[in-house]
């Protein structure tokens, strides 16, 4: 029988009250599923950054949901990453994880996960965001069209030219989304031009890096309430596996949805 994949959650602390943020929750619920669900793996959840770096061996991905910015948790600890990176291990970053500094943090994620969320440049509007259609790719197998009410971060950094870089999930931002004066996560003239010639904003993207490991970022995941949405679970549960290097289903990872009493019951545990 063949060792099965081992993926590894980050969580960051619950940040922003009952409903969003909710990084331990997330990460629980999606663990569960993926544990329940997909053959092959073996997925745990940590509580902040591991300070026993054995938590990582044999590890196929590392997933962190968290804060981000200047006290993003990764930050003491690139070195430690870029030698997990140089393994080949997957890295995904979902949510406000997405937003590093720019500099040496931002020029690593350009390297692991091929874009972040760079301030002056990126913004954090909330808005509903409409998935009209899908390249074909495994962490898009089995989705519909769909849309979702998130705070959807777009216009990232990504590396030049997309090098590399493989959109997953776009969406028009329509002119509401700059509403407020420009600031470091709220508009400047880059993400105006881009939003007024109505250019797909990357709210998901993968690279393949060539260490052999996978990237993944994903701007989303604000509500916790979200993810008993049939395809956003889909997506991440995809998303995450194809980090992995765990081979993603023709019709996609499908699974219940969780009624509100199961996603309230992660939030209390």
């Amino acid at each position: 029988m063949s060792t099965p994949s081992r993926i590894v959650f980050i969580a960051g602390r619950a940040s922003h009250g009952s409903g969003a943020h909710e990084h331990p929750a997330g990460c629980a619920l999606l663990a569960d599923l993926l544990n329940t669900h997909v053959d092959g793996v073996e997925v745990i959840v940590h509580q902040g950054w591991p300070q026993d770096s054995n938590i990582f061996k044999n590890a196929a991905a590392v997933v962190v949901y968290s804060d981000g910015g200047a006290g993003h948790l990764i930050i003491p600890h690139l070195d430690e990453v870029t030698q997990l990176m140089k393994q080949g291990v997957g890295l995904a970053m979902l949510h406000y994880a997405v937003e590093v500094p720019k500099g040496d943090p931002g020029n690593r994620f350009l390297e692991w996960i091929g874009g972040y969320f760079e301030t002056h440049l990126s913004v954090n509007p909330h808005w509903t965001a409409e998935f009209t259609s899908f390249p074909g790719h495994p962490i898009t197998q089995g989705l519909e069209p769909f849309s979702l009410d998130d705070e959807w971060y777009y216009h990232m950094r990504f590396c030049e030219n997309m090098q590399g870089v493989t959109p997953v999930l776009s969406a028009i931002a329509p002119a509401s989304t700059l509403e407020r004066p420009d600031g470091p996560h709220s508009g400047n003239p880059h993400v105006r031009k881009s939003v007024a010639n109505k250019e797909p904003q990357h709210l998901g993207w993968c690279v393949e890096r060539e260490d052999g490991g996978r990237g993944f970022g994903f701007t989303g995941g604000h509500f916790h309430s979200n993810w008993a949405h049939e395809q956003l679970r889909k997506f991440m549960l995809n998303a995450i596996a194809w980090t992995a290097k765990v081979q993603v289903p023709v019709g996609g990872i499908s699974t219940p949805a969780p009624t509100p009493d199961e996603l309230d019951s992660y939030l209390h545990s």
